[in-house]
Order: structure tokens, then C-alpha cells, then sequence
């Protein structure tokens, strides 16, 4: 096509452009993957217990069968307790344990009671990945919000994509949300939200708690390109957009040069399955007067604004009538 050789030279820096930029922004990602398990400071009533948690256990009355012992829940979720017997403690909160604890103490004592005090937190790793500042596993303590979760993870990336992607495993139950769907085998559970809603705050039912073994992806931002005529070609970020329209591109590359064939711009698009792409008509010169409806690009498309070949020559003459005559008034002062 026509329009392909003066793209080719423009796209290759272009293109270059973006990847080194998105380069630049990974190199900076810090890695804060922590070694072992942070120490509990104090217990707490709504911390869910898990695979790995460890505990004591007081109990008046048996203080020497739990006194100087530290209970570990095994990775079935269990724990084998004096007098208690063996308890599925994973997913129980520790007032819940408690609970449990002094139902089953009932049969060895009148009244029991049963305070348990957390030693070590081993239980709630969440994996964070990809565009946040400090990618890697946080434990959490206690109930944590979606948003409480990518704050641990030091906040969004200014390349971050409009997506947020949650996968759980089904022990849990399926994730909260209308996307929610549940793979082929029936083992994880996996949703998507939108980065806007959550850091917005615009559907707080979106900011859903995040449980353990949750992983929560946000890819990095897909890239749609201005070129040609425009006064700043390259790539731009659709961050927390999904699509971005052609007269916000436009405005992106900063409008555009006085030699633009605006009414003849196109927006090229990659086909699946095939190396050529889609050319789709866009009449700019007519959007920008209000009128006609304005085109939407997504992830990868080109906007290409051709030179008018009629403009060129046009400013081409202007500029020499008044270089010509700049110049023979000067001449004329000497």
C-alpha cells in the first residue's frame, strides 16, 4: 500500500521508543520476597489460621499439658491438641479455635476455657505479580482487602494495564464477582476487575478480601502508536483504559502538523492469523469539527496520519515568498 513506506521508518523508532521506555520502567522493580515468616506481635480474634500457622495454647486447669508448647497447623489444616484431639483448624479464626477448643474440652472439664496466642504467621502468603512497585509474596495478617493487598505491594506502576486478575484455589470457594469462573478441572477459581473501579473507589464491591494462596496479576499496559503526520509520534500507554479513541490519541501525539492528510487517516490493526492488517478509514479532519463518530483503538493499532502532498507544497512556496522578502527588506537597510 502506499502508506507503507513512509511508515516503516517512523514505526522502527517508534516502536523502539515504547520498549525502551517499558524496559526502563521493569529494571526498576525491586525484589521483597520476605525469607521466613514474620513473627506474630500480638493475637488476634479475627486472624484466620492456615497451613503453617504456628500457636500456644493456654488452658486453666492443664497449664502442664500445654505449658512451653507450641502448636504447628499441618498442611492438611490440622492440629493435634492435648485432651482436644486432632481439629481442622484452617480456615477457623482464633476466637473460632477457642471455640472449638472448649467444646470438646467440655468432656475432661467444667467450663473450660482456652486462650490461643499466635507464635508465628506461616499461613497467608498472597502472591502479588507483575506492574507493582514490590512484586513478589506478602503475608497478610488478618482480613485484607483487594486494595489493602496492592498497597503491601507497594502500589500500582505507572504502566500498569486496566485489569486487575485474582485466581484462587477452590478450598475457599469461587471468587465473589460476576466474572468469576472456575477452570476445566475445578480446582482455582479466577476473576478480573477493573484498575479504575478499585483505585477509584467506584464499585466497592469489587474490593473484594483477599484470602490465602490468592495471586493477583496486573499485566503491564498494552501500547496503541500515533504516527505520520503528528507532532509526537510513538506509543502511549492505554494504563487504565481498555481502548483510547482516535481524537484522544490524537490529542496524546499532540495534535497534528499542518501537513496532516487529516481526512484521510486510517487505523491499521493486526488480523489473528494473518502478517498483513486492517485498514479502517478515519476522517479526522470531520471528528474534529464534531461531527461523525469517533473511532476506538485498541491494544496495538496504529493511527497513521499521511502527509498531503498539495499542503506541502503550498507551505513550501509560502515559506520561500517570505524568506524572499524578509530577505529584500533586509537587502533594502543596506
Amino acid at each position: 500500500m502506499h502508506y507503507h513506506d513512509e511508515i516503516r521508518g517512523i514505526m522502527k523508532s517508534s516502536i523502539l521508543t515504547a520498549l525502551l521506555l517499558a524496559s526502563a520502567a521493569a529494571s526498576q522493580q525491586p525484589s521483597d520476597i520476605p525469607a521466613t515468616p514474620a513473627a506474630a506481635p500480638a493475637a488476634r480474634s479475627d486472624y484466620i489460621l492456615g497451613p503453617g500457622d504456628q500457636f500456644t495454647v493456654v488452658v486453666p486447669n492443664l497449664e502442664t499439658d500445654f505449658k512451653d508448647r507450641t502448636f504447628r497447623v499441618d498442611m492438611s489444616g490440622d492440629v493435634t491438641l492435648p485432651f482436644a484431639g486432632r481439629v481442622h483448624a484452617a480456615g477457623l479464626s482464633t476466637a473460632g479455635l477457642e471455640q472449638e477448643m472448649r467444646a470438646r474440652l467440655a468432656r475432661v472439664l467444667k467450663d473450660p476455657e482456652a486462650v490461643v496466642s499466635l507464635a508465628t504467621f506461616g499461613s497467608q502468603p498472597v502472591s502479588v505479580l507483575g506492574a507493582v512497585n514490590n512484586p513478589g509474596i506478602r503475608q497478610i495478617e488478618g482480613r485484607k482487602s483487594l486494595f489493602e493487598v496492592l498497597s503491601l505491594a507497594g502500589g500500582l506502576r505507572p504502566d500498569a494495564g486496566y485489569l486487575i486478575r485474582i485466581t484462587r484455589d477452590m478450598q475457599w470457594g469461587p471468587i465473589p464477582l460476576s466474572t468469576a469462573k472456575v477452570d476445566s478441572a475445578g480446582h482455582y477459581s479466577f476473576a478480573s476487575v477493573s484498575v479504575k473501579n478499585i483505585m477509584n473507589a467506584a464499585d466497592t464491591g469489587e474490593n473484594i478480601p483477599i484470602l490465602p494462596g490468592d495471586s493477583i496479576s496486573i499485566p503491564k499496559a498494552d501500547v496503541v502508536y500515533a504516527v505520520g503526520s503528528v507532532t509526537k509520534p510513538g506509543g502511549f500507554l492505554l494504563n487504565e483504559h481498555e481502548t483510547l479513541s482516535a481524537l484522544q490519541v490524537v490529542s496524546l501525539a499532540e495534535g497534528l502538523q499542518r501537513t496532516a492528510a487529516s481526512d484521510k487517516a486510517k487505523i491499521l490493526r493486526v488480523v489473528d492469523g494473518s502478517p498483513d492488517r486492517e485498514e479502517i478509514p478515519v476522517n479526522l479532519k470531520t471528528l474534529m469539527t464534531g461531527k461523525g463518530t469517533d473511532v476506538q483503538l485498541r491494544a496495538g493499532d496504529i493511527l497513521f496520519v499521511p502527509n498531503s502532498a498539495a499542503k506541502s507544497a503550498s507551505l513550501r512556496t509560502i515559506d520561500a515568498i517570505v524568506n524572499a522578502a524578509t530577505g529584500m527588506a533586509i537587502y533594502g537597510r543596506l
